[in-house]
């Protein structure tokens, strides 16, 4: 290897799976969380290796996801968390089913579907329970279930809520609160539609520290690529960020170091050059306190990153041009990388760009 890339770990994912799976009871469902490409990974890649071991369902952000993975082959049926009403007409001609959680969607979701004559759409209900983030607040639920009903090419099949707080054991009375406003608000709906949706609210956090919350399914996101807040280590870091050494300056004491001349030599120091910069998702605000690894060492980044760069001391490191280095890996996690500048793994991973070419490796197990 001698570029950027991200590598993908399949076995990892797989490994993943299986630890999640096996918290849960033996009719549990299990949605994978596949939005923003699989939490920068690859989101087509990922969702076939699930979609193989036997994964329930898909979630997406917005249609356009959902639509990458049905033109892919993908056949699990998709929800879309946060759709737009000018997707709609992409929602029903791709089988997905929309989050049904504001008045605006709402309305205009029942305006097109009665308009163009649609037969049935299976949809989810959103309720806010305390998140305040999306979906229909207690108060609106009768008006919203209301259209619902008069509207009969809405097929309920789920209903669903969002834990705030479930990685933060000081708020298990907040927690549990909202736990038991979704039990009251879904029975509610379920008595005045004379419908079975599926229930699920919990997450990754979720599904480690409140079991009760399972209801009939639970929703996976990063969990399945590695991370869970630190708060169990079964699980295995799916994405490795490697580069290379592209060149060795030497550099004298006093010297200065990149743009804006924000870091001098304090001794000759040996500076190598990564070809991984901010237009590739490392933000500059990684120039502070981060470093990467060669050869299972320590190199901090100095002066400030690059567009298409980052500068590092090699001092104390025994190397050369063309060497391997490792951003972050199953070892040392983008959690780490991520805490060094105060920020998480979710912003790390969703922020590499395009420009770094994916590379799958494990085994796929594809039919």
């Amino acid at each position: 290897m001698k570029k950027t890339v991200l590598e993908i770990d399949l076995n990892a994912l797989e490994h993943n799976f299986n630890i999640i799976s096996s918290k849960l009871k033996p009719t549990t469902k299990l949605m994978a969380v596949v939005k923003s490409n699989a939490y920068g990974s690859d989101s087509v890649e990922v969702a076939k290796k699930l979609e193989f071991l036997g994964v329930d369902y898909f979630a997406v952000a917005f249609a356009n996801e959902g639509i990458e993975l049905r033109e892919a082959g993908i056949k699990t049926p998709i929800l879309v968390l946060l759709p737009q009403v000018e997707s709609i007409q992409n929602i029903i001609d791709y089988n997905l089913e929309p989050s049904l959680y504001s008045f605006y969607f709402l309305d205009n979701f029942i305006d097109y579907v009665i308009k163009r004559d649609v037969r049935e759409c299976s949809c989810h209900f959103k309720i806010n329970t305390g998140l305040n983030r999306v979906g229909f607040s207690e108060l609106e639920i009768s008006e919203a279930v209301k259209k619902i009903k008069n509207c009969q090419p809405i097929k309920l099949v789920g209903i669903y809520s969002h834990l705030a707080a479930t990685d933060d054991l000081n708020e298990t009375k907040f927690t549990n609160s909202q736990i038991v406003l979704f039990e009251k608000i879904s029975s509610e709906i379920k008595s005045q539609t004379s419908c079975n949706p599926i229930l699920h609210m919990s997450n990754t956090s979720g599904i480690f520290n409140y079991p009760h919350c399972e209801f009939d399914m639970v929703r996976a996101g990063i969990g399945l690529y590695g991370y869970n807040n630190n708060l169990n280590k079964e699980l295995v870091p799916v994405h490795s960020l490697k580069s290379v050494i592209s060149q060795i300056i030497n550099c004298d004491k006093g010297e200065s170091v990149g743009y804006n001349r924000s870091f001098f030599c304090k001794e000759d120091m040996k500076v190598g050059v990564i070809p991984i910069g901010h237009a590739d998702g490392i933000s500059r605000f990684f120039a502070k306190n981060a470093h990467i690894m060669i050869g299972g060492k320590k190199a901090k980044i100095i002066g400030n990153i690059c567009m298409d760069v980052l500068m590092v001391n090699l001092n104390g490191l025994n190397c050369k041009e063309g060497d391997e280095v490792v951003v972050f890996d199953s070892k040392n996690n983008a959690e780490d990388f991520a805490k060094s500048v105060g920020t998480i793994s979710y912003e790390i991973l969703t922020n590499l760009s395009n420009r770094v070419e994916r590379k799958i490796v494990g085994k796929r197990d594809i039919n």
